[in-house]
């Protein structure tokens, strides 16, 4: 699994980062997902390998500009490009509704179906997309939103070598087939069936991507057997105290307590208030998140960054891609 981040910022721009957007795309394969689609989102994907023509399905958290004006154009751009492919969008029912006042008001015209899933009815069931199955939780932010959990739907079996090995069988083209579950003859011309050198298969690569919330404690449930939690960390608590309001969103330490009752083995980051900066001369810096949520989680700890790559491997270890 890959995690591309095209917009890392909260509520508006900054000179280093876009607004929320996250791709999510997996080995071997073209297609990918998207997780909001913040104002800027398709000139990120400039910078990407990514193309719209692969895009299987959108998924957005909440109806608030930065998670969603990049929406029209992002599916205008697809039209213009060709795509006839239906897409899939997940959301709040007030996305489908901002989709067609646009569509109403600007004569946006789609080469291409949209199937619109209401992201409340991922509570109880499973939406099952071509590489992951996809289950939702509403989270709290004064407005509709809501975190999806992603699982990995197709688990290679490992291949137990070490017999293979032992029975003279070589490395070569027939591990690969073997591996397949296929019936081979070997170069002794033994008969070997593939099922009988599958070991237990791994546990698949889950992962969770939040909307902004205030009450971590509301995707317990989604993030068990969680291997990453994607969330926003909008304030350290000093600024939260200084506003006097959370204006709906976590703290670094608050998100970053949760993780660690949560067991979790990774935690990355985003959607950043603008008042953190980058770079050093800012009243804030983006260093003291960091250091905010390094003391309440002893996890493997990220601070997400635009355009950054992280992969979580089969091992479920997350590392960014350098």
């Amino acid at each position: 699994m890959q995690l591309r981040f095209l917009g890392t910022s909260a509520g508006m721009p900054t000179r280093t980062r876009h607004v929320s957007a996250l791709a999510l795309s997996f080995e071997g394969q073209r297609r990918w997902i998207l997780i909001d689609c913040g104002e800027g989102t398709q000139y990120q994907l400039m910078h990407t390998p990514l193309s719209v023509a692969r895009l299987e399905a959108v998924l957005i958290t909440h109806v608030h500009g930065d998670h969603c004006y990049g929406l029209p154009g992002l599916l205008a751009s697809a039209s213009m490009a060709g795509r006839r492919a239906a897409m899939t969008i997940v959301g709040p029912p007030a996305v489908r509704d901002y989709l067609e006042a646009v569509r109403a008001s600007t004569g946006l015209h789609l080469g291409f179906e949209l199937i619109h899933i209401d992201a409340a009815t991922l509570i109880d069931t499973r939406l099952a997309l071509s590489d992951v199955t996809v289950r939702a939780t509403r989270l709290s932010h004064g407005i509709e939103c809501y975190a999806y959990a992603f699982e990995e739907r197709h688990v290679e079996a490992a291949l137990d070598v070490d017999r293979l090995r032992a029975e003279g069988v070589a490395p070569g083209p027939v591990w690969g087939r073997l591996q397949r579950g296929e019936t081979v003859i070997d170069e002794q011309g033994r008969r070997l069936s593939g099922g009988d050198y599958h070991l237990a298969s791994r546990t698949p690569r889950r992962l969770v991507v939040a909307g902004d919330n205030d009450t971590p404690d509301l995707l317990a449930g989604l993030c068990q057997g969680a291997h990453v939690l994607v969330h926003e960390a909008t304030y350290t608590e000093a600024v939260v105290r200084h506003l006097g309001t959370d204006n709906g969103h976590s703290s670094a330490a608050r998100i970053a307590a949760f993780a660690q009752r949560a067991g979790l083995g990774a935690l990355v980051l985003t959607h950043f208030s603008p008042r953190y900066a980058s770079r050093p001369g800012g009243a804030h810096h983006i260093d003291e998140i960091e250091h905010e949520a390094r003391a309440h989680f002893t996890g493997t700890l990220m601070l997400a960054e635009d355009l950054a790559v992280y992969t979580l491997s089969r091992e479920h270890t997350l590392q960014r891609c350098e």
